[in-house]
């Protein structure tokens, strides 16, 4: 199947007639992608849910529709420029092999505002028109592209978004899977042989027996619609049950960004606000008890170094002073003695002369110690060297460390009252709290009812299967068979080889799917080494990891984007598995996802996932960066930007991307 081109006119926000070629590029197979660029609110939802629009019509799940009747959401679908008589228009073609032969369909729904929200329906076949084939549509259109499984081919990335967040694949997923797969044609013959079997007992039956088995089939019928009705229960006990699961998470994070947890932490951090002023008012203690010793010398330190260095020279002009003196008298001594010495006087006079020359040198020396004007002795001096060189170092030293801790305290009660003083109030903290309360209380009722449902499910498929075999037990007991013996013998053995086969191709389907899926997430991983199996359950579809070392990987191990490349992973697998040609539709296809997996996404999964792969993209998911990775990969058929006009409220379908 390959979509070749798609028409909306006055359909959403996009008025008048739009045509849009969605053909590959015929020149080169490898061209695949058809690209769309649009900002938020630019109509890409819009073009989306036109082609399932086109397919299905009324059963067709479009995300605008909600619970609106079929009528008023072709109504409100209508362009709010469209004039009364204009027609609503979508028109899709797309070519498919009937009878290996390729096949041009043309499929039409028009409608306006005059005819209560009712659509006519046209298809073409190859220019042709064909009304029994219009008539019968919704019937046909199971045999192109089921209903069932085309969310796994037409998908957004809110919904893989989801899926990546269960643990179990909703119903309609499971449905759709086993559909995809091909399971559903063996449930169908199981049903039919059933039916084969039930008119055959009651053929065979007497009045008294007849009854019997009617009240049994039809307690078995009640139960197995009871089971359908549980299946959608089920499904829609799992929707209330991620939707609380959202709300709870949007209230937490709320609760935690806006204070909630900081106000639940209040009175910690007021003890730890008092602690710290407590150290803040110690350390301010002990620089009061450091500026009552020593330390105010600081200021004059220059002037006290001075006065050290005056009273080492004053103590140095003492030394001399008193040297001198003794060399004095002893100088003069010496005279008296020489005197007494045979000497001529001209040797005394030289003498004399000499120890006059070493008497003024002294003096000199003494004049260069300069004036003496502390009178201070040499063990104050000894005092007051240890004061000034040890005592009032240690003393700085003590204050820096001092003060360096008070600072250091100071910051922290400043980041401490500013986290008091963005925590909620009081009321407010009260009104997060009721709104985490309420939304956990929420979450834990659904999860209850969700689990009440799965385990009334359970409950019916007991009952089915007893009553099955109740049915089954009464015939064979109870009925008189002739002719007809080997045909209820026949079924049976069927229905026995049918289990069996059904069994058996489920294990096989399935051990190709985690093969796929496997391969898959691997081929998008970058962490090549992180997954080493995926095995997926018989029943219920439940994902499970094992790494490289065979260890059980519990899937809330996995980063959030590597969550969303699971769920792709899944759907790649399902695509591959299930040997379908089919297109593949992604609206908003990179949402949480960071550039490493971004970048595996875009070279590895976009251009191989089908033959035919259409991108709604914004301008931050598929950036110049990633577009530019699939142009240089040659793998863009078609490129196109939808440009929204806030003043004409409509969506304009222009050539070319963002860039």
């Amino acid at each position: 199947m390959i979509f070749t081109q798609l028409v909306l006119e006055n359909f959403g926000a996009y008025a008048k007639r739009n045509v849009i070629n969605l053909r590959p590029a015929d020149n080169n197979l490898m061209s695949s992608i058809v690209l769309f660029g649009g900002m938020n609110g630019g109509g890409k939802t819009t073009l989306m849910d036109a082609i399932r629009l086109a397919l299905y019509g009324q059963r067709a799940k479009c995300s605008t529709r909600g619970n609106l009747g079929y009528g008023n959401f072709l109504t409100q679908s209508i362009n709010s420029q469209a004039e009364g008589k204009e027609l609503t228009v979508i028109e899709l073609s797309f070519e498919y092999i009937v009878d290996h032969q390729w096949k041009e369909f043309h499929i039409i729904r028009a409608w306006d505002k005059n005819h209560d929200g009712k659509d006519s329906l046209s298809v073409k076949v190859d220019n042709d028109y064909d009304d029994a084939l219009a008539k019968t549509w919704d019937e046909y259109v199971e045999n192109i592209l089921p209903l069932g499984i085309s969310n796994l081919f037409l998908f957004d990335g809110e919904q893989v978004k989801e899926l990546a967040e269960l643990d179990t694949p909703p119903q309609s997923v499971v449905e759709a899977i086993s559909n995809l797969l091909g399971l559903e044609l063996a449930e169908k013959l199981a049903v039919d042989l059933e039916v084969l079997l039930s008119r055959k007992r009651k053929s065979l039956a007497s009045k008294s027996q007849l009854k019997t088995i009617e009240e049994i089939e039809a307690r078995l019928t009640q139960l197995e619609q009871r089971k359908q009705e549980s299946l959608k229960t089920i499904t829609e006990a799992q929707q209330q049950l991620v939707k609380a699961q959202k709300k709870q998470k949007t209230a937490y994070n709320k609760f935690r960004t806006e204070g909630g947890k900081i106000a639940a932490d209040r009175s910690k951090l007021e003890a730890e606000i008092s602690d710290t002023r407590i150290q803040i008012e110690q350390q301010r203690n002990a620089l009061i008890e450091l500026s009552a010793t020593s330390l105010p010398l600081q200021l004059i330190l220059p002037l006290l170094q001075q006065a050290e260095l005056q009273a080492n020279q004053e103590i140095k002009r003492e030394q001399l002073q008193q040297a001198q003196n003794v060399i004095k008298q002893r100088d003069d001594r010496l005279f008296i003695f020489l005197e007494q010495l045979p000497l001529s006087a001209e040797h005394l006079d030289k003498i004399d002369f000499f120890l006059e020359q070493e008497d003024r040198k002294l003096d000199e020396v003494l004049q260069l110690q300069g004036k003496a004007y502390l009178g201070i002795d040499d063990e104050t001096l000894k005092q007051f060297s240890g004061v000034i060189n040890n005592q009032l170092p240690l003393k700085i030293q003590q204050t820096r460390t001092t003060i360096a801790e008070l600072r250091q305290r100071e910051i922290e009660l400043v980041s401490l009252e500013k986290q008091l003083a963005i925590a909620a109030p009081p009321e407010a903290y009260q009104k997060l709290n009721d709104a985490l309360t309420t939304a956990q209380k929420k979450l834990d009722k659904c999860q209850l009812e969700y689990d009440r449902a799965q385990y009334l499910d359970r409950q019916l498929e007991r009952e089915i299967d007893s009553t099955k075999k109740e049915l089954k037990n009464y015939s064979e007991s109870n009925i008189s068979i002739a002719n007809d013996e080997h045909i209820i013998n026949s079924v049976a053995k069927v229905q026995k080889t049918l289990d069996e086969f059904r069994e058996r191709l489920t294990l096989k389907k399935l051990n190709k799917l985690e093969v796929e899926v496997t391969e898959c997430f691997r081929y998008l991983l970058h962490k090549t080494n992180l997954v080493h199996k995926v095995v997926i359950d018989r029943d219920s579809f439940r994902i499970s990891l094992y790494d490289p070392q065979g260890q059980f990987l519990p899937k809330q191990r996995l980063s959030a984007g590597e969550k969303q490349l699971l769920a792709i992973a899944f759907l790649w697998g399902l695509a591959r598995v299930s040997g379908r040609n089919l297109p593949i539709a992604i609206d908003t296809p990179l949402g949480r996802l960071d550039s490493s997996h971004r970048h595996n996404l875009v070279e590895r999964y976009f251009p191989t996932a089908s033959h035919q792969v259409i991108l709604l993209s914004t301008d931050t998911e598929i950036g110049k960066q990633e577009v530019n990775l699939l142009r240089e990969q040659e793998v863009i058929a078609q490129e196109y930007l939808l440009e929204y006009s806030p003043d004409k409220r409509q969506t304009t379908v222009k050539q070319g991307y963002f860039w």
